[in-house]
């Protein structure tokens, strides 16, 4: 049985198109933007509520708002580390602290973080005067207020360029210098950090392999003789580097090797 529909007489009403979300974004952007386009105009032209970025220049430097200082100090501190590991003394001790542990034998003792930490603050008791002169002819002045950062920093620099001349090995040095096109009176103070800092760097990794190798002579002697005394009694099947642990750790103990070794780091450092 078919059932029918009537519907009322006369034409449908058009069914109403439904309202687009991009729409509805649009023109909640476009009311934001007639609501803030007078406060807009008023600071392009009065200027109240802009952001000073420079305060004044004159003959002492230029000097910068609040927030753009702010700004440049977070983003120099991204340089530290950069300065820490190529600029001071600390390559040389984390490179000698870790060829000790393998010389030793030892895979995890001391662990990473005590070497780091062991480097970091020997690091900074060598760089000690290094940091006094920087605080004395740079930080000093410029927290006072009679130096400009520039100047400032023209100044910090000295002391650090001085520490790393000492260090540097002249024939590192000529080298970049070379490969720098520098002409070949400009020798000492005048090294660009471009040339100085890579010539310290590799004069650095010199150093510190130069004593891991001395480092390493005493312990792999010890080596040599646990494991020619476990071929001769035929313990072939019994590891020489876990007979002969013992043994360096002994040496190194009875002969305060903690205290040889890094009083000789940082002697080594003493021009």
């Amino acid at each position: 049985m078919r059932i029918e529909r009537h519907h009322p007489a006369g034409p449908r009403p058009p069914r109403p198109a439904p309202c687009p979300r991009g729409g509805v974004l649009a023109g909640l952007l476009a009311g934001a933007l007639l609501i803030a386009a007078p406060a807009l105009a008023q600071q392009g032209t009065g200027g109240g509520g802009t952001l000073p970025l420079i305060i004044g220049q004159g003959p002492g430097g230029t000097s910068y708002s609040v927030p753009v200082q702010t700004l440049l100090f977070f983003t120099a501190l991204s340089f530290i580390p950069a300065v820490l590991l190529l600029m001071t003394a600390f390559t040389r001790i984390v490179i000698v602290l870790s060829l000790v542990r393998q010389a030793l034998g030892t895979q995890a003792a001391p662990p990473n973080q005590v070497i780091v930490g062991l480097s970091l603050f020997l690091t900074f008791f060598v760089m000690g005067p290094t940091i006094d002169k920087i605080h004395e002819q740079a930080w000093a002045p410029y927290a006072a207020g009679t130096m400009p950062a520039e100047r400032a920093l023209q100044e910090g620099v000295k002391p650090l360029r001085e520490f790393m001349l000492k260090q540097t090995r002249q024939s590192d040095v000529a080298l970049f210098a070379r490969l720098a096109k520098l002409p070949p009176e400009v020798k000492g103070e005048a090294v660009p950090l471009t040339v100085l800092v890579p010539a310290f760097v590799t004069s650095e990794l010199k150093s510190a392999f130069q004593i891991g190798f001395m480092i390493f002579i005493p312990f792999l002697i010890i080596d040599m003789i646990v494991a020619s005394v476990l071929m001769s009694l035929g313990m072939m099947m019994l590891s020489p580097v876990l007979v002969a642990l013992p043994f360096k750790l002994m040496l190194f103990v009875l002969a305060d090797g903690w205290n040889l070794l890094l009083g000789s780091l940082a002697a080594s450092f003493a021009t």
